[in-house]
């Protein structure tokens, strides 16, 4: 055989054995793209998201979209050709496993996880939404969690309104702990509770729950400890004067909070917050219309821009890594809170497009 031929030869040959070994071997890394994106004030499935009642609501247009990337699954093995796929891919990213599922996280345990966070962002949505609107919205304090096994456990329960400890009024999730640590651990201390079917009760009735009940928990010591406890997590619930249900299957995480505190805004205001266009952008969002970063953010205004988005509302502390590589037509705005939000659309609808906050490099 010539030697050129047999060169030829054993140089496919490896390259068979390295494509298959690509194939076969396992990395340890995952993939984000751009995932679909959902207009707040239309509809999905057929349901409107947001869905009010109790309170008047006005005819919208435009778009207002929240974003979202798609992620490998927790237990897909990419194997190394896959990796330098979306290596290559403009509009992918593969990023270490860990940084996605750290610690070793089930699928499961992160579905749970982003179901939760969801959840929350819903609330929080709601909360910004009402007080932009100087809509009055009441807090309560509440049994979050009970720990299994705890002195709490099968005494307190999950939504249990908490009033009191020992006496004093409770107005803040921190005030339970600090009246629970006054004790020694061994001693008791004393709840003043409403419990939580009586409190979903009176929502339900549009009142305030007034059927208190005392529960003495005796306090154990903590594991670190250096404490009394009793075993409970507390939380912030929120009383709403009006029904607003939000209604988005198969999302989790908290990113899409802002865009969900707007859609409310939009719809119980006469005026039209995007004057027809075609708005998109992310971001958490807490109780006082603050708005976080996310993850993904290159993936969401790829995912923002083939939707067919003009501007794209950034967090603050997003920016930078947004404006680096921005999709041609997709102009990015600055907020660090609802009112930011709010005022730049405001701009936009009066043409006043030069004085938008918009986000740079550095």
């Amino acid at each position: 055989m010539p030697r050129r031929t047999a060169t030829m030869l054993a140089s496919t040959l490896v390259l068979i054995c390295l494509l298959i070994a690509g194939v076969l071997i396992p990395v340890p890394y995952a993939e984000m793209s751009p995932g679909p994106t959902v207009n707040t004030l239309g509809e999905a499935r057929g349901e409107p998201v947001l869905h009010i009642e109790g309170r008047k609501t006005y005819p919208t247009d435009g778009h207002l979209n929240m974003t979202t990337v798609r992620v490998t699954s927790a237990d897909y093995k990419m194997n190394a050709v896959e990796a330098v796929y979306g290596w290559l891919a403009h509009d992918n990213v593969v990023v270490p496993h860990d940084t996605l599922y750290p610690d070793g996280k089930t699928e499961e345990q992160s579905s749970q996880e982003n179901a939760e966070e969801f959840s929350q962002s819903q609330e929080s949505a709601k909360v910004a939404a009402l007080k932009e609107l100087n809509i009055p919205v009441v807090s309560r304090v509440v049994v979050g969690t009970v720990i299994k096994g705890s002195p709490a456990e099968g005494k307190l329960h999950a939504g249990d309104v908490i009033k009191a400890v020992d006496g004093v009024a409770i107005t803040a999730q921190a005030d339970v702990a600090k009246q629970v640590v006054k004790r020694k651990p061994g001693q008791d201390v004393a709840f003043t509770i409403v419990p939580a079917k009586e409190a979903a009760a009176a929502e339900k009735a549009r009142k305030e729950p007034t059927a208190t009940r005392k529960v003495v928990i005796t306090t154990t010591t903590s594991e670190e400890g250096d404490r009394a406890v009793v075993g409970i997590q507390a939380g912030t619930d929120h009383v709403f004067p009006f029904t607003i249900d939000i209604n988005l299957a198969d999302v989790g995480g908290p990113s899409a909070g802002l865009m969900f505190a707007l859609g409310i805004v939009d719809k119980l205001t006469p005026e039209s917050l995007t004057d027809g266009r075609f708005i998109a952008g992310t971001g958490t969002i807490d109780d006082e219309g603050k708005v976080g970063p996310i993850g993904g953010i290159e993936m969401k205004l790829v995912g923002a821009r083939n939707a067919g988005a003009q501007y794209f509302l950034t967090p603050a502390d997003n920016c930078e890594n947004a404006a680096r590589d921005t999709p041609d037509g997709l102009t990015l705005v600055r907020v660090d809170t609802i009112d930011d939000a709010t005022k730049s659309l405001e701009k936009l609808r009066a043409g006043d497009t030069k004085s938008l906050p918009t986000c740079s490099k550095s």
